[in-house]
């Protein structure tokens, strides 16, 4: 059965969906997205994506193109039509077409925003072996713009950093600015050193991540003390261990960087505790 997508209004079988080559998105990766976990056929976190959509919308002065309600029906009639019970719905909004390309935005009430969805099915996601055996990564130079806090469809130096993860023979990498950990390419950065749970505070260089929001909660509730304020590359190779937090990979361990093994090596308990947390509690509270 072929995978049916969303497309400014329809749905439509994934080889029959189009959009236009002037589409700002294409031409000037004039759009945000987001990426919604699915479990048990259930939407994770949806509120809390809806919220950070808004955000990224207003601070581009990008119009919305449907409301949040229908939002939530087109993410809910893509998970029924596609029967996906584990996996994810990505959402992206771009600026539209007007039908050639000029550096400066289209009239809003004359061009409407474009919206396209689509899911895909991962089978297993929780018990993937990388949350097992942990996720080794290595730190590369973070020079991406500026305004990290909109989740911007400006991709291409994350995909390069996942390359050079790749050549080097590991699984990531985490960027770094100013000898600081800004995040990895996908996903927010944190260390555990002794009894605290230390990730970069929020701000321009960072993305507020959904999933962050959600774990440092659940880490607080259960009285573990958490410290947002930004760590060294050099602090975080001699942490008692490390993880990464996304809407894919939930909360995943990282035993290695840079090629300094953490603790003994193998997943550390606090990852693996919050991991335990986050699914048990995002399961109870999808929508």
């Amino acid at each position: 059965m072929s995978r049916i997508v969303y497309v400014n209004g329809e749905y439509l079988p994934e080889e029959d969906a189009k959009i236009s080559v002037f589409d700002r998105g294409f031409l000037f990766a004039d759009g945000v997205y987001e990426v919604t976990s699915v479990l048990g056929g259930k939407l994770i976190d949806f509120p809390g994506h809806t919220a950070r959509l808004e955000r990224s919308l207003s601070e581009l002065d990008m119009a919305a193109p449907v409301d949040m309600d229908t939002l939530l029906d087109i993410h809910r009639e893509l998970v029924q039509r596609n029967q996906v019970d584990d996996g994810l719905v990505y959402l992206q909004v771009t600026r539209g077409s007007d039908g050639d390309r000029d550096f400066v935005f289209p009239d809003a009430a004359k061009v409407a925003s474009s919206l396209v969805a689509f899911t895909q099915s991962k089978p297993g996601v929780t018990e993937s072996a990388a949350s097992k055996s942990g996720i080794r990564v290595i730190s590369i130079p973070d020079v991406r713009w500026g305004r990290r806090d909109i989740k911007t469809v400006q991709l291409l130096y994350p995909s390069m950093g996942k390359m050079m993860a790749k050549a080097a023979g590991v699984d990531d990498a985490w960027m770094v600015e100013d000898g600081e950990v800004t995040e990895g390419t996908s996903n927010n950065a944190y260390i555990v050193v002794g009894n605290r749970i230390i990730t970069r505070q929020l701000g321009n260089e960072i993305l507020a991540g959904i999933t962050r929001a959600a774990v440092l909660r659940f880490a607080r509730e259960a009285q573990m003390t958490v410290e947002e304020r930004a760590f060294g590359i050099d602090e975080a190779k001699t942490a008692d261990e490390a993880f990464v937090t996304s809407a894919t990979t939930f909360v995943m361990p990282v035993v290695e960087i840079d090629g300094e093994v953490l603790g003994d090596g193998t997943p550390g308990p606090v990852a693996k505790r919050l991991r335990e947390i986050y699914l048990d509690e995002s399961r109870k509270a999808g929508i």
